[in-house]
């Protein structure tokens, strides 16, 4: 193969990028308890939930190995690229980095690049999407890098989750804002900054309302929508996905539209019947 995109599997794979044999997942692993769950075909999502929902502890994730993205990249007669998760959030951008460096010291004329993808989920998708795209416009390597690191600036993420116990459990909201916010049903409104950490934007009163606001945000935000790809990842809850998708698509015309079921990893973060959109 003249080129491999090696997106860790934070990021969902289309029926298109499951078709195409230069597209290589490279599979976090997650553990709850004493279960192990490897992020890859043979994940059980609803498994993966019940246990999460059972457990007082919080799941544990680990990235892919530098081994794992080196015999990945090598799998390519000239050039390869990696899409990982934020930087912020994982071990996975730097993993695929040192495996860049250790296969280049074998094969000096290999050109790789690793796309810190400042975001996850859906915004891997996109990100790997843009360079299929683009390889089969038939542009260069260097051509390629400096175009998807400027669509990447232009991303924005959003999300809104329907339980907030993963969040608490890792240390990232405290035990007082996370039992008002189940006892009270407030909803965070939440966003990726530039650099790939989380914020919150709003909060709501109710799951609907906090997705109302999200689509304000993401209607108000866009640039450009006539050239961009909406992205919406739901976990476990596929009507939810779509309403939130055709609300976006009534207040904005983009030039597609993906819908997908979240990942293992995604599935960790967002948790049983969240909601993430990228645009």
């Amino acid at each position: 193969m003249e080129y491999v995109v090696v997106m860790d599997s934070c990021g969902e794979l289309t029926e298109q990028m499951k078709a195409d044999e230069r597209i290589i997942r490279a599979p976090l692993t997650m553990q709850v308890d004493e279960f192990h769950f490897v992020d890859d075909d043979t994940f059980d999502q609803a498994d993966f939930l019940k246990k999460v929902a059972q457990s007082p502890n919080c799941p544990k994730s680990a990235c892919p190995s530098p081994d794992y993205y080196k015999e990945a990249f090598a799998k390519s007669s000239d050039h390869a690229y990696a899409v990982t998760l934020t930087a912020e959030l994982s071990g996975s951008y730097n993993s695929a980095m040192l495996a860049k460096d250790l296969l280049q010291e074998e094969r000096p004329e290999m050109k790789i690049h690793v796309f810190n993808s400042r975001s996850a989920s859906i915004g891997e998708t996109l990100i790997t999407r843009k360079i299929q795209e683009l390889e089969a416009a038939g542009m260069s390597f260097e051509a390629i890098v400096e175009t998807v690191e400027a669509y990447i600036d232009t991303q924005k993420t959003y999300f809104v989750l329907e339980n907030l116990e993963t969040l608490r459990k890792n240390g990232r909201l405290s035990n007082i804002k996370a039992f008002l916010a189940s006892a009270l049903k407030i909803k965070p409104v939440m966003g990726a900054t530039p650099e790939g950490t989380i914020f919150q934007l709003d909060q709501a009163r109710g799951i609907n309302k906090a997705l109302v606001k999200m689509v304000e945000y993401v209607a108000e935000q866009v640039e450009n929508p006539g050239e961009r790809v909406l992205a919406v990842s739901h976990c476990n809850c596929p009507e939810r996905g779509a309403m939130v998708r055709d609300a976006i698509l009534e207040k904005v015309k983009v030039k597609d539209a993906i819908l997908l079921d979240t990942a293992g990893i995604s599935s960790m973060y967002a948790n049983d019947g969240g909601v993430i959109v990228v645009l």
